[in-house]
């Protein structure tokens, strides 16, 4: 068994599960985080509580998610963390313990095409998802079929997804086609303070701390002893943290409204007629987590504040798009939680998750998801593993 003093720095979704994969993988790891913020903090920076965190994979058409390439690698990987980790186990360990963090019955998730937005923001952001024969649909389950769950529980194994067309028929006026199927979406209030009490029960020491420079990490390890690695998942601060400094880091604008009604399905749409840094979805949170009710997708803006009429055109599309949100009523009918902002950390060119040397410490990076931090964050995590025993490895050889 190696031993290893590890910092992970970043507390959100990325660095809270690369810290508990990296404590369950090997008891020899002494494992600190440190981060600014914390689960249970709202702060427009930390993106990981505003997150709609849903399994909808996406792929843009700037070449992120090809199939073959790590993207898909790391959705693949992340499977187990949506539909086997969090919904076989958790009905079967933890929900015991009143932890339901995602839904014990996935509801539809209805994607609508119009072709009129084929080269718009929202289009090229969807890109496969739009398609009536995506490369994921062998990765997602039927999940809310009892009779295959109590089977697969026996087995281990699992079921291919009744992914749908849907029939023309069946389409809602404007628009030309639509796919469903069975998904999930993670309720972040609950998540995030179960990893990190996963992390705790492993041995992972948490604490605060406000980095100027990633080398300082180098000398927060709990124990007061010199870290051999770092782990960077600092997500948006990557792009003005020193030593790292990533200009192809920049914030993606998405304003919310979360609210109380149940709509019975989640659902999207190819794109809006009101801007095309404007989204539409419906996504609804578990264990009553409510409903998220989207958005915006504008990059290079990181204004905190939410705007009422960007607001008030969020809530009239997603009654348009979801009607049992209020039963035919308008957005009075809304049972509103909350308005909010959150800043997705885009990195351009993609993710990065790769090591580096800086300052005599081996530093594996693992920043830039975007809007896919939840459904990557199991994939790129195990990635995280590997780099650090490679590391590990070559320095053991010296």
């Amino acid at each position: 068994m190696s031993e290893a003093n590890i910092v992970v720095v970043g507390a959100g979704v990325s660095g809270l599960t690369s810290a508990f994969l990296l404590a369950r993988r090997n008891l020899g790891y002494k494992i600190t985080i440190v981060a600014k913020h914390m689960p249970g903090d709202y702060d427009p920076e930390y993106a990981s509580p505003w997150a709609g965190a849903n399994y909808m994979p996406l792929m843009l058409r700037s070449g992120i998610g090809i199939p073959g390439t790590s993207f898909t690698a790391w959705l693949r990987g992340s499977r187990r963390l949506v539909f086997i980790f969090k919904v076989w186990r958790f009905r079967s360990r933890y929900t015991k313990k009143g932890l339901g963090v995602v839904t014990e019955c996935g509801p539809d998730l209805i994607i609508y095409n119009r072709e009129k937005d084929a080269h718009s923001t929202s289009a090229d952001w969807f890109a496969e998802l739009l398609s009536a024969d995506p490369w994921f649909k062998d990765l997602v389950l039927d999940v809310c079929d009892s009779a295959v769950f109590c089977e697969q529980k026996q087995s281990g194994s699992y079921v291919p997804l009744k992914f749908n067309v849907v029939s023309k028929e069946k389409l809602p006026p404007g628009v030309d086609s639509a796919t469903k199927w069975k998904s999930v979406c993670i309720n972040t209030a609950l998540y995030l303070p179960w990893l990190a009490s996963q992390c705790l029960q492993n041995g992972v020491v948490i604490k605060r701390g406000v980095l100027g420079h990633i080398s300082e990490a180098v000398g927060l390890h709990h124990t007061g002893k010199r870290a051999d690695f770092i782990v960077n998942c600092t997500g948006l601060l990557a792009s003005r943290l020193g030593g790292v400094m990533d200009k192809n880091v920049i914030p993606v604008r998405g304003q919310i409204v979360v609210v109380r009604n149940d709509p019975g399905i989640m659902a999207t749409i190819s794109g809006t007629d009101e801007g095309d840094d404007e989204v539409t979805y419906v996504m609804h949170r578990a264990a009553g987590g409510g409903t998220i009710l989207g958005g915006s997708y504008e990059k290079g803006k990181a204004d905190p504040t939410p705007d009422p009429n960007l607001a008030q055109r969020i809530m009239k599309r997603c009654i348009e798009l979801a009607p049992g949100l209020t039963n035919g009523k308008g957005v009075e009918a809304l049972s509103i939680v909350r308005h909010a902002v959150g800043l997705r950390p885009l990195r351009i060119g993609g993710v990065r998750l790769e090591k580096e040397m800086i300052d005599g410490v081996w530093t594996v990076h693992n920043y830039g998801h975007g809007g896919f931090g939840y459904q990557a964050s199991y994939g790129c995590s195990q990635v995280v593993v590997r780099l650090v025993e490679e590391a590990l490895s070559a320095r053991a050889r010296l």
